[in-house]
């Protein structure tokens, strides 16, 4: 009860504040932007499931990381608003250790972050929860508005875009949950940004080769340096090779996981059929065998079941038996490109010396790492179409050998009744 006083009397006191003290210069920093703040910074808590003081310390720390900016220097907006965090903590009389770790975790915000603890990068890493954020775009727009309207002078869009990129590149998650949740979105968002770049950086070299050109005396013709036109041309064949290995990486990582999710969709259903059919052999052998006896009617039927559910988990069990290979390679076989490392049927038994040997001549040729790759991928599917060929076979026994079984005892329990 006393933790959810403390977050929302904080919550209460922040907003408070910014009604308080309006700065229209704040386009970025404002309540808005505390609000996601406290928003990611409760979801990343979630997932770690914080006792009440690191909880509440993590709320109270996403309210007050910015509130120093309404009481001062934005440069010193951390200090400031870690001792306004303090002041209002004392008030609430909050245990000592809260207050200590809502300083940490204001502190910690401080560029370039510093988090010593969970609680720390928890905050810190909800501070900038937007870098991988659909919104990304959006709050730059208005950051950079922000500091245009702070320093009273216009940001270049190429330079604005370089220190984006480069403090996007640089940056890093501290949490686990927090890398799994923004780095995919984080990293399209660096894509963008690197687009943007290109085209403000092409936009720019044609405005100046046109002011060269212009000019009198430049030249004596319309076209543009023999320097200028190789050094774009080398820059549109180093993007364009960028561009194809990056798809290529995609398409192999795509191909594989696909493989992967598909080849545990299959050893999934075939446990299905092993467990089902296991238990109906279970219960033949033990309960009906004993009575057919009395029900000799019934013998032909239950050998039809019983035989359906054997022939059901054998091809089951055939369809997830793993298969074993050598489990060694020579240097011939590197030399030829015949070995595929990334399978540990082709290494397991092999000394780690020599595996590194082997993995180090695939890394520094690329073809013959593509080869690997692409022959991993090759007989990820003929295993799984194996695999799933014997699953068909499986259902089918199954689902044809009940409906003869049912079929079966239905015609031995109304043609063949048992006489009294």
């Amino acid at each position: 009860m006393q933790k959810n006083a403390i977050i929302d009397a904080a919550r209460d006191y922040v907003i408070a504040q910014y009604q308080q003290h309006p700065r229209p210069n704040l386009v970025y920093h404002n309540l808005v932007h505390t609000q996601q703040v406290v928003q990611a910074a409760g979801q990343i808590a979630a997932h770690y499931r914080l006792q009440d003081d690191e909880l509440a310390a993590v709320y109270v720390a996403a309210w007050f990381h910015d509130a120093g900016y309404l009481l001062g220097e934005g440069s010193a907006h951390e200090e400031n608003g870690a001792k306004e965090a303090l002041q209002f903590l004392q008030q609430q009389q909050a245990p000592e250790n809260v207050q200590s770790m809502v300083q940490g975790a204001i502190l910690a915000t401080k560029m370039p972050q510093s988090p010593h603890n969970l609680v720390e990068q928890i905050v810190c890493d909800a501070d900038l929860s937007h870098l991988g954020s659909k919104e990304y775009s959006d709050r730059n727009k208005l950051l950079r508005h922000e500091m245009e309207l702070t320093y009273q002078k216009d940001i270049p869009a190429v330079k604005w875009l370089n220190t984006n990129i480069t403090f996007l590149t640089e940056h890093h998650y501290w949490t686990d949950y927090a890398q799994t949740l923004f780095k995919q979105q984080k990293e399209e968002n660096l894509e963008k940004l690197k687009k943007k770049l290109e085209k403000k950086t092409k936009e720019a070299a044609e405005d100046n080769l046109t002011a060269i050109t212009a000019t009198p005396g430049a030249g004596t013709s319309d076209t543009p340096p023999a320097t200028f036109t190789e050094k774009k041309k080398k820059d549109k064949d180093k993007e364009k090779s960028g561009k194809s290995e990056r798809g290529v990486e995609t398409m192999f990582r795509t191909t594989s996981t696909n493989h992967i999710r598909l080849s545990s969709m299959a050893d999934s259903k075939a446990h299905i059929m092993i467990s089902v059919n296991s238990i109906i052999i279970s219960v033949i052998l033990s309960v009906l065998v004993r009575r057919l006896e009395d029900y000799p009617n019934m013998v032909i039927p239950s050998i039809i079941f019983l035989f359906t559910a054997v022939l059901t988990v054998i091809f089951s069990v055939l369809a997830t038996r793993p298969n074993v290979t050598s489990g060694t390679f020579t240097k011939a076989d590197i030399e030829k490109k015949d070995a595929n490392l990334l399978f540990f049927g082709n290494f397991y038994k092999m000394h780690l010396e020599e595996y590194q040997w082997g993995i180090k001549q695939m890394m520094d040729d690329s073809e013959f790492l593509y080869s690997s790759m692409t022959r991993d991928i090759y007989y990820l599917g003929v295993v799984l179409g194996h695999k799933y060929k014997l699953l068909r076979i499986s259902y089918n026994i199954f689902m044809f050998g009940l409906i003869i079984s049912v079929f079966a005892f239905l015609i031995a329990a109304i043609f063949f009744p048992v006489k009294a």
